[in-house]
């Protein structure tokens, strides 16, 4: 057995599975992202042993845990089995202490060759943390809600550019219409995993590609570092008509129900105006989508162009489009790029 700092492991997670020992409950809460949980004790168990440690000691603790553990060791060992290709597995607990080493003895008496997490998860958090800090090369993509950002934004990637895809990584589009169509969306700790994995998975010869999103993505905030270094960031705002927009937003929002729209407008009722929400209400019922589109547009564009007044002007280059055509937009954006050098 070998044990290795957090930014060895997660090197070496690209190869080899990473094995989650702690409870389910602290699994579901936050993970390494592509770890696999094999418990080594119940959310009830840990809870016993932690009981019995606390009152009686380690010793006790470390029989009862070997007492509950012990007939589903052989389940175990099936389970390592069916994940490793090579017969190497990494394992981790919550602070590298004995969860982690009891299945590392037993993986590696077995005939594994195991590596354990220095620190455990609790390392792997440091790292994730410290990540933020570190000096991103990041480009905004910025425009107006409707300009199709996120098209946009997988278009760059598909033209090798390195993007970060907040929104995906938060299940939510950003906006009182975010969670339609979204999964839940994952605890802010695990937001954090999957942001700091992301961007240490990019390349560093390119620029990383942001959308211009609020600090709070739904329930999700950005990390303050990060956020930080996108304000500064330059900024490529897409300017694509109103018209284009809306047609845009009435295509994308169709496909829901009635009552999902509605439940939508009711977020931001004191925001657009108790008058303005009633007639988006009423178009919504009246199934005149695009009607409602344009009454929230006015309160989303006011938004927005407040929120890039406060950006240096120096910072923001302005993409002027007709159309919304993400490949073609894309291309455009790293002419722009390349004439800014």
């Amino acid at each position: 057995m070998q044990s290795v700092s957090a930014s060895e492991f997660f090197s070496l997670s690209s190869k080899h599975p990473v094995i989650d020992v702690r409870t389910p409950a602290e699994f579901e809460h936050g993970h390494i992202p592509g770890a696999i949980n094999i418990p080594l004790f119940t959310n009830e168990e840990r809870v016993i042993i932690g009981t019995l440690y606390t009152q009686h000691g380690k010793k006790p603790a470390m029989l009862k845990g070997m007492e509950l553990a012990g007939s589903r060791f052989a389940e175990y060992l099936h389970k390592a089995e069916e994940i490793s290709a090579d017969g190497t597995l990494l394992v981790h607990c919550w602070r590298g202490g004995m969860r982690s080493a009891g299945m590392a003895w037993l993986f590696d008496w077995y005939g594994f060759k195991v590596y354990t997490l220095q620190k455990g998860y609790k390392g792997f958090r440091t790292m994730v943390l410290e990540t933020f800090a570190i000096p991103f090369n990041l480009n905004i993509l910025a425009g107006r809600t409707g300009s199709g950002k996120t098209l946009i934004l997988h278009e760059l990637e598909k033209q090798y550019e390195n993007i970060l895809d907040l929104e995906k990584i938060a299940c939510h589009k950003g906006s009182a219409f975010g969670t339609l169509g979204e999964n839940a969306q994952p605890t802010q700790e695990m937001f954090e995993n999957e942001c700091a994995v992301r961007l240490l998975q990019l390349t560093s010869e390119k620029p990383i590609w942001v959308e211009d999103e609020s600090q709070n993505i739904g329930k999700r905030i950005i990390p303050n570092s990060l956020w930080a270094q996108m304000r500064a960031a330059k900024v490529f705002y897409v300017d694509l008509p109103f018209e284009k927009r809306v047609e845009y937003l009435t295509n994308e929002y169709g496909k829901f129900s009635k009552e999902d729209l509605i439940a939508s407008i009711e977020k931001i009722r004191k925001r657009l105006g108790f008058q303005n929400a009633k007639a988006a209400i009423e178009a919504i019922n009246a199934g005149e989508l695009k009607k409602a589109c344009e009454m929230s547009l006015a309160y989303y564009d006011k938004s927005y162009n407040h929120g890039v007044a406060k950006r240096n002007p120096s910072t923001i280059n302005k993409i002027n489009v007709d159309e919304l055509v993400p490949e073609q937009i894309a291309k455009e954006i790293i002419v722009a790029i390349v004439n800014k050098k």
